[in-house]
Order: C-alpha cells, then sequence, then structure tokens
C-alpha cells in the first residue's frame, strides 16, 4: 500500500478553467488601465475636477468595503444555488454594461443636463469591477489541488504582471482608439471572457463540497480567521502599492541612468517583468517551504528592502535591492493569497477572499488619498 501511495501522481490542475481564470483577471487588469487612463481626462472634458478627490476617495472605499460584500453573497449563493456563479455573472454582466454606458455617453456628447451621469457612471463602474473580482478568483481552489495552489497562483501573477508590464502599449492603443471604443472593447472582453469562465467551469461546483471539506483543515474550529487573512491582504497590499505608487519616483534618479530608462513608469515595467519570471520559481519555494514559512520569510525580507529603497542613495546599491525587491514581492504574491484560502473555512470561502482583497485594496486607497491632498 505504501509502494503504491507513493507511486500515485499528483493531482492536476484544470488549466482549461485556470486560463478563462486569467483572461477574466488580464481583462479586468486591462479595465483598470483604461480607467486610470480616462477617468482624469474625463474630468477635465466634461468639467468635473472639482469631484477629483471625492471620486478618489470614493474609490478607496468601495475597493476596500465592496469586495467582502460580494464574498458574503457569493457565498450565500453557494448556500442556495449550490455555486457562487450568479454573483460572477451578475457583477460581469453589471461592469459590461457599465462599459457600455459610459461608451455611449461619450458618444452621444450629453449636454449640460445629462453630463452629470459619468460621474455616477464611474461610481458604478468601481462597484461592478469589485462585485465580481473576488467571487471569480476565489473559484481558484476549485480549479486547483490545495497543494498545487501556489503554482495556479503563480500562473496568475505572471498573467497579471506582464498586462501590467504592457500598459505603455495598452495605453498607445487606447489612446490611438479613442474612449468610445475602448469601452465597448472593454465592456465585451469582461462579458466574454466571463461567459468563457462560466461554461468551463459550472460543472465543477458541483463536486466542491467534498473538496472544501478537505481544504477546511487549516480553519480554525470550521471558523475562518478574518484578521488574519485581512492582514495577508494588507501585506500584499502594502508592497504593490509601494510598488505601483512610491518606488517609480523614487527609483528614477538613482538607477533610472543605468537602465536606459526614459522615466520611473518604464522602471516598473522592468520590475514587473523580473517579479513574472521570478513567479513560476517561487511557486516551486511555496511548495517546498510551505505557503506559511514562505509568506512570513518573504514579508520579514521585503520590509526592510522596501525601507532602504527610501534612502539608499548609491546606484549599484539601489539597483541590487530593487531586484531582491522583485524576488521577494514574486514569493508574497505567490503565497498570500493560497495562504488565504488555506485558512478559510469551506462555508465563508468567498467572503474571506473578499477580506484578502479588501485588506490589499486599502494601502493604496491611503496612499492615492494623501496623494491627492499632496502629503505624500
Amino acid at each position: 500500500m505504501e509502494i503504491f501511495a507513493a507511486t500515485q501522481p499528483e493531482p492536476e490542475i484544470r488549466w482549461k478553467q485556470l486560463w478563462s481564470l486569467a483572461a477574466l483577471y488580464a481583462s479586468v487588469v486591462i479595465g483598470w488601465i483604461a480607467y486610470q487612463r480616462y477617468q482624469p481626462k474625463l474630468l477635465v472634458e466634461f468639467q468635473f475636477t472639482q469631484f477629483s478627490l471625492l471620486l478618489i476617495v470614493a474609490e478607496a472605499i468601495i475597493l476596500t468595503v465592496t469586495p467582502p460584500i460580494a464574498g458574503m453573497l457569493g457565498d450565500r449563493y453557494r448556500v442556495e444555488k449550490g455555486h457562487r456563479i450568479p454573483i460572477i455573472s451578475a457583477g460581469i454582466s453589471f461592469a459590461a454594461m457599465i462599459f457600455m454606458a459610459v461608451a455611449f455617453t461619450l458618444l452621444a456628447h450629453p449636454g449640460e443636463t445629462f453630463k452629470w451621469v459619468l460621474p455616477i457612471l464611474i461610481v458604478c463602474w468601481l462597484i461592478a469591477m469589485s462585485i465580481f473580482t473576488s467571487p471569480a478568483l476565489s473559484t481558484l481552489e476549485l480549479f486547483t489541488p490545495v497543494e498545487q495552489l501556489p503554482r495556479a497562483m503563480a500562473f496568475l501573477t505572471i498573467i497579471g504582471n506582464l498586462v501590467y508590464a504592457l500598459e505603455p502599449v495598452i495605453v498607445d492603443i487606447i489612446d490611438y482608439v479613442g474612449a468610445p471604443a475602448t469601452f465597448m472593447a472593454g465592456g465585451a472582453v469582461v462579458a466574454l471572457s466571463g461567459l468563457a469562465l462560466k461554461k468551463n467551469s459550472l460543472h465543477l461546483f458541483k463536486a466542491q463540497a467534498g473538496r472544501e471539506e478537505e481544504q477546511d483543515a487549516d480553519a480554525t474550529l470550521g471558523t475562518a480567521r478574518y484578521s488574519y487573512i485581512f492582514f495577508l491582504g494588507i501585506a500584499l497590499g502594502t508592497a504593490t502599492t509601494v510598488l505601483f505608487n512610491l518606488l517609480p519616483d523614487v527609483l528614477q534618479p538613482r538607477i533610472g541612468a543605468w537602465l536606459y530608462a526614459a522615466n520611473g513608469r518604464v522602471l516598473l515595467v522592468y520590475i514587473l517583468v523580473l517579479s513574472a519570471i521570478a513567479s513560476w520559481p517561487a511557486s516551486n519555494v511555496v511548495t517546498r517551504l510551505g505557503m506559511r514559512r514562505t509568506f512570513y520569510g518573504s514579508l520579514f525580507l521585503i520590509v526592510p528592502v522596501m525601507a532602504l529603497l527610501f534612502v539608499v542613495q548609491q546606484p549599484a546599491v539601489a539597483l541590487l535591492l530593487t531586484v531582491l525587491f522583485a524576488l521577494l514581492f514574486s514569493a508574497l504574491s505567490v503565497s498570500s493569497l493560497p495562504l488565504a484560502i488555506r485558512r478559510a473555512a469551506s462555508d465563508h470561502k468567498v467572503f474571506c477572499v473578499g477580506i484578502f482583497f479588501s485588506g490589499v485594496a486599502l494601502p493604496n486607497g491611503i496612499v492615492e488619498v494623501l496623494q491627492a491632498l499632496h502629503i505624500l
């Protein structure tokens, strides 16, 4: 029996479903890039610049509050319907509808009365994109055996980082085709990727009960450790916020000339590409050392590295620290969400993923508000 057990093949990742989830995740990332590109322009064009700070605050609140609410709804549907597809489908449909509504609003060139619909649509768009993201990414545990979660997360990290790294190209395409076409295409891409996820995954939900009982091993007495999962999200969110909001400006005067980077955004692309490349080897480290040890090890190291990046002036040292940050960020990205899923009780699985993404969003929201107030 021991010989037979030792020769059993490892459970496989359902790659077809994971590709569908990755496509949906990529469409969300592209949607955020489009939003960040056009939101300031639309506020200027429609003379709503006085609402810039209000929308930034609203964005921070929505992205922090909505994921747990969407998670509660997802868990409720899992109890009533046997799966979380309804909340995912509703969120995707709502997001696609808002994309199209913004596109047609821009095409119609609304007058003074109807232009006030635009800020409302922007807020609705933020809510719509938040509603389905957490329930959709929580399906990762259906496509992946517990021991393979870091590898599946590495795959999503590679896709997400590479799409973010392509932001300059995506922005050029967005500027070329214009706002209406961008939002039309965004709505279509989100809808199609969501449909593909639903088509490829619906049958898996029928067998989820046994899987989830098996995955409850790390949950405490069947109750999800919400504060712990929120901490996991804050840890990843802090590193992500430093990477996207602060490091480009900090690193440009120090190592920009060394890497032939015209600006800090190009340096960000380099870091994201390096992090994407390192994600797959990082998943092997997580598999070997375990999620918990990898998470705490990478967190323990990345905090002083981030602090040093703000004070070190020598280009060679700053470059070495930047490479180390990219590698540690990969390990943190690959281990944090799988650990959150592992620590969630089965009856609160989607809610816990929502809490995780609420933690991820909180540091970014705080920093963006402080930057809008010119405090940072």
